[in-house]
């Protein structure tokens, strides 16, 4: 079995594991509906429309 020789130290194993943190979150951008932020690409929470059409039919 494969066993490290010397112990890894805390800086060595920070500096690995820091480019996950870099990542930035999504743009927001408005749904041309209900002008509510949204993700780009998907449907929007608050009205259920994408590409202008409703996908999600309300219940009332």
């Amino acid at each position: 079995m494969a066993v490290p020789k010397r112990k890894i130290s805390k800086a060595r194993r920070d500096k690995r594991r820091s480019a996950n943190i870099k990542m930035t979150p999504p743009g927001l951008v408005k749904c041309p509906q209900c002008h509510e932020l949204k993700l780009p690409h998907h449907i929007c929470p608050s009205c259920n429309y994408y590409d202008g059409k409703e996908v999600i039919a309300e219940e009332k």
